[in-house]
């Protein structure tokens, strides 16, 4: 189940632009990959050290440096002071709970976004913040994880030279990434739309208790989607609006179609918000109705065996004397009025339909 609240007590108390990373070290690998591509040229190569990475900021052609892994804060400084990174948007790299967004800080731009991937076995969403940098000839990625990200489409176009990611610059490169990140939205609804389906229709078989376990960690699923997906339209119509060189013209074309998504991925969300919000009435109702069925047998059983119990109890009375008591045929004239009385009842019953 995806964690919808994180800690952020690490960072109290301390001053703007402190580097302190807010997540949970899984490991202290790092590994940087650099795509140096013009029209005509291509170079990739991995490098182990900020200072290979510094040597491509003013080198012709466009330069996309990928981070996988947390880096140190001296190397995240060296890296910043190299890029003329702002203080503040360092700051924003470590700290991974935060909420989708860009900024511009005139030489370079800003981006936050969330990465989802999805566990089959464990049938939980995992989060994964990606950072972009975006400056005039250049852009560097920032990723938690050390492997497993849903950019290998951008990587495969630039190494074959497909499309028009080499033949324009780095916001078009962005515009990619961004496009890849939210295309993989449509995959995670998917699957979350079948687990949907599947207690849908095991709640309308046969209520349990998992149902309502179910339902529960799919509403808070949906709660962390809404939280990652709906900043997004922001970020991308903050994009759309930025007057910035950065950004130009016929890269806004196509963020245009990637605002167009986003919309689609947060109706999804809305609808799925909506069925499930439907299923646990539907629960409730079912669990509400199967109580009244059983009240509604234990009633007619009840009252159909109260007239013999109380036929039974005017005979077992100990008065000595009793009018019946040593009539031949008391015994079977007391069964029959107990018989007749509950035939009688359910008679009664069946005439009003309520069995």
């Amino acid at each position: 189940m995806p964690k919808l609240f994180k800690k952020r007590s690490k960072k109290a108390g301390l001053p703007p632009g402190t580097l302190v990373y807010t997540g949970e070290v899984k490991s202290k690998e790092v590994k940087i990959d650099i795509f140096n591509y013009s029209e005509s040229s291509f170079d990739e190569k991995v490098v182990k050290g900020i200072d290979e990475c510094l040597l491509y900021k003013d080198k012709p052609g466009i330069t996309w440096i990928n981070i996988d892994g947390i880096l140190k804060n001296e190397d995240l400084e060296k890296l910043g002071k190299g890029f003329n990174i702002h203080p503040l948007a360092l700051e924003d790299i470590l700290s991974v709970d935060q909420r989708p967004k860009e900024e511009d800080f005139i030489s370079n731009i800003y981006i936050v976004l969330k990465m989802l991937s999805y566990n089959n076995l464990k049938y939980e969403i995992i989060s994964e913040q990606i950072s972009l940098i975006v400056g005039t000839n250049y852009l560097i990625s920032f990723q938690e994880e050390i492997e497993g990200d849903v950019f290998n489409s951008v990587r495969e176009r630039i190494r074959s030279g497909k499309g028009k990611t080499r033949r324009l610059g780095p916001d078009y490169l962005a515009y990619s990434l961004v496009d890849c990140i939210v295309d993989n939205y449509f995959i995670i609804l998917e699957k979350v739309g079948e687990r949907i389906e599947l207690v849908e229709e095991s709640i309308l078989k046969k209520s349990s208790e998992s149902s309502v376990k179910d339902i529960h960690a799919l509403k808070r699923e949906m709660i962390f989607l809404h939280r990652s997906v709906w900043p997004l339209r922001e970020v991308v119509g903050g994009l759309l609006r930025e007057d910035s060189e950065l950004i130009k013209d016929s890269t806004k074309i196509y963020l245009r179609d990637v605002y167009d998504h986003t919309i689609q991925v947060m109706d999804t969300v809305e609808t799925y918000r909506d069925i499930l919000s439907g299923m646990l009435d539907i629960y409730l109702s079912s669990v509400s109705y199967k109580l009244n069925e059983v009240m509604r047998v234990l009633t007619i059983v009840s009252t159909v065996f109260t007239p013999p119990i109380f036929i039974a109890g005017i005979y077992g009375m100990n008065f000595e004397i009793l009018p019946e008591i040593k009539w031949r045929y008391g015994y079977p004239f007391a069964l029959f009025l107990m018989a007749a009385s509950s035939l009688s009842m359910l008679f009664y019953f069946k005439k009003k339909r309520w069995i």
